[in-house]
């Protein structure tokens, strides 16, 4: 993640928690968070997203983005202290759920946002990149579920995942060969959601993350 867009969302996370950012207020436009952060307008889109699916905050069609009235009450400081052993236990007993709800709910839309995560993670450059979009990735699959428990699940996730013990485990275990795997294994997770076949899809997201976890911890 940018030095941008971690200021963005710290700033974003300080001012709704001080009540700088009150119950009602209206948010800047996107142009300007972009020229503030150096940032892109789809990645302040992303951002605002996910805090407007934490009910922080609610877009009104021509009118803007406001503050809501459950704003400072839902908001922290942004760290949840799991360690990546914990989190990798916890992804192995509630990741491979969500297949039966993808298969049973996904919509079109839901399928294009999955294959353009999957095509970032595969046109990836370097860890950092390929990190980011594999945890947008996951985070598509929990939105297909169209279960909002999931979604709340996947975003601790990808919040364990910015911390620095994470990174510096993943960095230390990502080989070229276990990157290309990861790519091999999202796409075969991919499709077989894509074709509704649950058993499939239920069978490689299991040996997805269990890979992960070996590759992490038994190395």
């Amino acid at each position: 993640m940018s030095s941008g867009v971690k200021a963005f969302e710290q700033y974003l996370s300080d001012a709704l928690g001080s009540g700088r950012l009150a119950p009602g207020d209206r948010l800047p436009p996107e142009r300007s968070w972009c020229e503030q952060f150096g940032i892109s307008r789809g990645t302040v889109r992303r951002v605002l997203g996910r805090l407007r699916e934490r009910g922080l905050i609610t877009q009104v069609k021509g009118s803007g983005t406001f503050v809501t009235a459950a704003g400072q009450e839902r908001v922290d400081d942004g760290k949840l202290y799991t360690s990546p052993a914990e989190l990798m236990e916890a992804r192995l007993l509630i990741e491979p759920l969500m297949p039966a709800l993808i298969v049973k709910n996904a919509n079109a839309h839901d399928f294009r946002s999955m294959e353009e995560c999957l095509l970032r993670s595969e046109q990836a450059e370097s860890v950092q990149e390929f990190e980011r979009w594999d945890g947008e990735l996951h985070r598509s699959f929990a939105v297909a579920t169209h279960n909002s428990l999931f979604l709340h699940i996947l975003e601790l996730t990808n919040r364990v995942r910015e911390e620095a013990e994470w990174g510096r485990l993943k960095r230390q275990s990502l080989t070229p060969e276990r990157l290309r795997q990861y790519k091999d294994q999202h796409r075969a997770i991919y499709e077989a959601l894509l074709n509704r076949d649950l058993n499939e899809a239920r069978a490689q997201m299991q040996r997805h993350l269990e890979q992960i976890q070996s590759n992490l911890f038994d190395n």
